[in-house]
């Protein structure tokens, strides 16, 4: 195994920058053995200002199913005749043109139906961070997490807005407490390369019309 080493002196090591709320100094209270701002067991520990932590649950399991059926018929039959025309009898004209001069008929039969079945099932826990806090109170909440296993990489990402109240007292919150809310799930790699139809062949599925 490798040793330990300072993380901070390798060449790929990049400082991180995120959200902070402004620095306040915490205010002198006379007669007091308490200091405002402290972190103790009196002090709410939820999330509740800029670069807070929060951690996201998402639990999603949907299920959807559509049968629709259409059918429509129609039938239709016209015939026209020419009694008089010019003075020329009827009995003229029908022994040139036919028992009638004009006779249409149509029909239409149209018949269509759909099923759509979608089963979906996601559970993941992760932490967010706080990056704005709206004029309403309501917090603006970003996560995201990166997991390499040899050669494929998975990337989870969830962003939203969530209230203050729905934040519970072991510091988390559901996505169905989220407005807005992003959640993507995927990868990258060799199994998804693998996965994943060749630029050219992407190119002929969509220029292609047949």
């Amino acid at each position: 195994m490798t040793s330990i080493t300072d993380p901070t002196r390798a060449n790929s090591y990049r400082p991180v920058t995120m959200p902070m709320p402004p620095l306040q100094a915490p205010p002198d209270e006379a007669a007091s053995l308490w200091r405002s701002g402290s972190k103790a067991f009196f002090k709410d520990q939820r999330a509740s200002q800029v670069g807070d932590l929060v951690t996201i649950i998402v639990d999603i399991t949907d299920n959807a199913a559509f049968n629709n059926g259409t059918t429509a018929d129609r039938t239709a039959d016209e015939k026209f005749g020419i009694p008089n025309l010019f003075g020329i009898k009827g009995k003229v004209i029908s022994s040139i043109t036919g028992a009638d001069s004009l006779n249409t008929a149509s029909s239409s039969d149209s018949g269509a139906t759909g099923k759509i079945t979608r089963n979906e099932t996601v559970t993941l826990r992760l932490a967010g961070t706080i990056t704005q806090v709206l004029p309403n109170g309501n917090f603006v909440v970003m996560g995201k997490q990166e997991v390499r296993v040899n050669s494929e990489l998975r990337e989870l990402g969830v962003s939203g807005i969530v209230r203050p109240q729905d934040i519970t007292a072991d510091n988390t919150v559901t996505h169905d407490r989220m407005a807005e809310a992003r959640i993507s799930y995927g990868g990258r790699g060799t199994l998804t390369q693998l996965q994943t139809p060749r630029y050219g062949q992407q190119v002929m599925d969509a220029i292609l019309p047949f």
